[in-house]
């Protein structure tokens, strides 16, 4: 039976703290490790985290630093799991108790990527959203990404992903440390560099929406951090997939996900603001990244061409 490492990075959460781990402790699937590290909480969260290492020794990995952030702590709790296979639990959501057992199918085939599903639930459990997305049986990573790129609004989640360790390992990936949408410079790379995946219709994963969520309660300041820092992943991205053999719809694909991505992003700016973004996309020549496989994408693109406004106003 194969070992699942999941990757718990805390940082004040301790409200949510022991519905996070009994959702793993009470897995029916039982080669398992919680890798908690503790990312500098100023709250009751290490202790909390002491009961369950205390209570859970087998399974319990605890790890404590000072705070740096979620990319640097993802990292560091990727060179410390011990399982064949990685897993990300955000510590303020939970897991489906039959998770790995839904799972376990998959991992006896040795698929290196294996993709759930999400639903969004309040603080009480009630079900918000069941959030859709591709499924499909197994295949290569680069056709997944080609399936999913378009449509999945979870792409780069990593915490919607069973991974091979491996993947991580062999290819030297890491979120990129002191960044936002650090998942996004990285989870495509995992998706097309995986030489085997899966996508199945299980909704394991509960993501609550809570006062504190990211996207409930961030200032300006950081909408605008966010955007310059999807530049910079979108800069790497393309340095990157140059190094990467892959096939030409699949790197194709992945440049289109990424302009896609970093155009949207001109919308949540302020109109002074916009313009410099804007500014910043044509010195990448972005435009050149889409490609015209039918009328409405010829449309599309004469339309980014002409002003990137107006392609917004159609997306």
């Amino acid at each position: 039976m194969k070992k699942i490492s999941i990757i718990i990075p805390v940082y004040n959460t301790e409200k949510y703290l022991r519905k996070c781990f009994d959702s793993v402790i009470n897995q029916s699937y039982k080669n398992i490790e919680m890798v908690i590290i503790n990312d500098g909480s100023k709250d009751n969260s290490e202790k909390i985290i002491n009961e369950y290492k205390d209570k859970y020794p087998e399974i319990v990995s605890y790890y404590s630093k000072e705070n740096t952030g979620v990319a640097d702590t993802r990292n560091f709790g990727i060179e410390k799991a011990k399982g064949d296979y990685i897993m990300f639990l955000d510590s303020d959501d939970y897991i489906d108790e039959a998770l790995f057992k839904n799972l376990e199918k998959y991992i006896n085939q040795d698929i290196d990527l294996i993709k759930f599903k999400l639903q969004r639930v309040n603080r009480e459990g009630k079900l918000l959203e069941l959030v859709p997305g591709a499924t499909f049986e197994n295949t290569s990573g680069q056709d997944g990404f080609n399936k999913l790129y378009s449509t999945d609004v979870l792409l780069d989640s990593p915490c919607v992903y069973l991974i091979k360790k491996d993947i991580f390992t062999n290819n030297n990936l890491k979120f990129k440390v002191g960044t936002e949408h650090e998942d996004f410079g990285l989870m495509p790379f995992v998706i097309v560099l995986a030489k085997t995946m899966i996508s199945i219709n299980f909704y394991g994963y509960y993501y609550v929406q809570s006062d504190n969520s990211i996207t409930r309660n961030e200032d300006y300041k950081k909408t605008l951090k966010k955007a310059y820092d999807a530049l910079a992943h979108y800069d790497n991205a393309m340095e990157f997939l140059e190094k990467l053999k892959l096939d030409k719809l699949t790197k194709q694909n992945v440049k289109i996900y990424y302009t896609n991505a970093i155009i949207l992003k001109t919308k949540e700016l302020q109109p002074e603001d916009q313009e410099k973004y804007i500014k910043e996309i044509k010195n990448r020549k972005m435009t050149k990244n889409i490609k015209i496989r039918n009328l409405k994408q010829l449309i599309k693109k004469i339309l980014l061409c002409i002003d990137i406004k107006l392609y917004l106003k159609i997306k």
